[in-house]
């Protein structure tokens, strides 16, 4: 099995949190090596754009009508992305750090792995099919 054949079955058998939580590790992870450089420079405006793009993203999902998520948490993701985009703007001036945003992630992210460990838990406790459930496929068709 080829690598990317192996990377694109991990993806496939992750549940939405867990590929919420790899963004999330991705972007902060980019973050953290454009902090390490201490300088405002191409690196850095890529890692906050991308920071950015992705909060954007998370608020337009939470003000789309059939979001699953509870009005309030839906909110605050919203007010959260507001300010990621003031404050990165703020970074880019040289007025802010680019701690605040690092560490929301980091935040977001811990929540993002508790909520994947609750989904694996649910996921293992039900039952296996036992074979009588199990029809063949031919009375499918």
């Amino acid at each position: 099995m080829s690598y990317q054949a192996y990377q694109k079955a991990q993806h496939s058998a992750e549940n939405a949190s867990q590929v919420e939580y790899r963004l999330f590790a991705e972007v902060t992870n980019a973050l953290m090596k454009a902090k390490e450089r201490a300088t405002r420079d191409k690196q850095m405006v890529e890692a906050l754009d991308w920071n950015r793009r992705m909060w954007s993203v998370l608020s337009s999902d939470c003000g789309t009508e059939g979001n699953g998520l509870p009005p309030q948490l839906r909110a605050g993701i919203i007010s959260l992305s507001i300010w990621v985009s003031k404050h990165s703007s703020a970074v880019m001036r040289g007025e802010e750090s680019i701690d605040d945003l690092i560490n929301i992630n980091r935040t977001i992210m811990e929540g993002l792995a508790d909520q994947a460990k609750l989904q694996q838990r649910a996921q293992d406790e039900q039952p296996e099919p036992s074979p009588q459930d199990q029809k063949p496929i031919n009375s499918l068709l």
